[in-house]
């Protein structure tokens, strides 16, 4: 039987995961066996960037602060796993994304974000997103199109008017 110091420790470490569930935008648990201690630094030090971080908690008290938040991952416990709590939707998403790419030791299991279960597939799209300095050059340079039209026309028509003088 486990010392009551033993489970109000666990008790502890649960509710501390929880909170740091509620508390991001994105949640993903991921897969980090046969990471170097230099490696998981390197992604420690990415994820900083944007308000994330990674920690690597018991299987069974995450499995339990899941449950407790009705989140349903059960199937995803099995093997070490580490946990990427993300301060931003996008950005930590991305970054693991990228990184798991040149890995083949770490495999994105499953996400949560938006009070729902992600798929690997939402997960690879929401990767697949430009950053959201990508996204504003895009819809600055579709603006300058219009802009661009405009004092075409406005210079066509002004042309027009000398000829008609």
């Amino acid at each position: 039987m486990a010392s009551e110091k033993s489970l109000k420790r666990k008790s502890e470490v649960v509710s501390e995961i929880s909170d740091k569930i509620k508390n991001s935008d994105s949640v993903i648990v991921f897969t980090y066996q046969g990471l170097s201690v230099g490696e998981l630094s390197e992604l420690r030090t990415e994820l900083k960037k944007s308000n994330s971080h990674v920690k690597v908690y018991k299987n069974t008290l995450a499995k339990r602060a899941f449950q407790d938040l009705k989140i349903d991952v059960d199937e995803f416990w099995e093997g070490p796993n580490a946990i990427l709590f993300g301060g931003d939707l996008l950005e930590p998403i991305k970054v693991l994304s990228k990184f798991s790419k040149d890995r083949d030791n770490v495999q994105i299991r499953t996400g949560y974000a938006d009070g729902k279960v992600l798929s690997i597939d939402e997960i690879r799209a929401y990767a697949s997103i430009p950053s959201r300095d990508g996204l504003l050059t895009m819809f600055a340079g579709g603006l300058m199109q219009y802009a661009k039209h405009f004092a075409i026309g406005v210079d066509l028509y002004a042309k027009k008017l000398e000829e008609n003088n």
